[in-house]
């Protein structure tokens, strides 16, 4: 259960993270900061970042069993 609660904060942590970094026009050297298209929007991403968060969130719910 704790997996399904860290993924959303993965994702807003990624989101913020490539939104500050993406916007200034850098690719943030290894979180490989890009930009993603769904739909009709646009977006700047980073899988390595939203991973990591997702890993580090997850550790916490985790050790507070």
């Amino acid at each position: 259960m704790e997996f399904v609660k860290a993924v959303p904060l993965g994702a807003i942590l990624s989101g913020v993270i490539s939104l500050v970094i993406g916007s200034q026009g850098a690719r943030g050297g290894q979180m490989a900061i890009h930009m993603a298209e769904l739909a009709d929007y646009s977006f700047y991403w980073s899988w390595p970042v939203f991973f990591a968060g997702t890993g580090l969130a997850w550790g916490i719910m985790l050790l507070q069993r």
